[in-house]
């Protein structure tokens, strides 16, 4: 059974720090890229980072550029994000998905792309 289990939100003020974690599991870690999307209420879903288990190739938003880090541990099969000085903008549900790793470079934030599991999502508050 595949699984995709997001953990680490909370509450926190403006400038604080949280880490979210993506533990996966069912699926064969290193063929995939793992990553972070929110949403917020009314809002559509955009997404915030992507880390390739094979090569490591990070990508970043650019409202969040700066502030986070994505990392993948291949042992326990986890990605984390750590959120550095949060902005109350932050605010919202953060999930985490993994796709297939493909061989050609690729934007995996790209309309085309498809992300193929999905975890519930973890709330992230930021408050002024």
């Amino acid at each position: 059974e595949v699984q995709l289990q997001a953990s680490g939100g909370g509450l926190v003020q403006a400038g604080g720090s949280l880490r979210l974690s993506c533990a996966a599991s069912g699926f064969t870690f290193d063929d995939y890229v793992i990553g972070w999307f929110r949403q917020v209420p009314g809002k559509g879903r955009e997404g915030v980072s992507y880390i390739s288990s094979s090569d490591g190739r990070t990508y970043y938003a650019d409202f969040v550029k700066g502030r986070l880090t994505i990392s993948s541990d291949n042992v326990k099969n986890t990605v984390y994000l750590q959120m550095n000085s949060l902005k109350p903008e932050d605010t919202a549900v953060y999930t985490c998905a993994a796709g297939p790793q493909l061989d050609e470079y690729v934007d995996y934030f790209s309309p085309v792309y498809e992300y193929v599991y999905w975890g519930q999502g973890t709330q992230v508050t930021v408050s002024s």
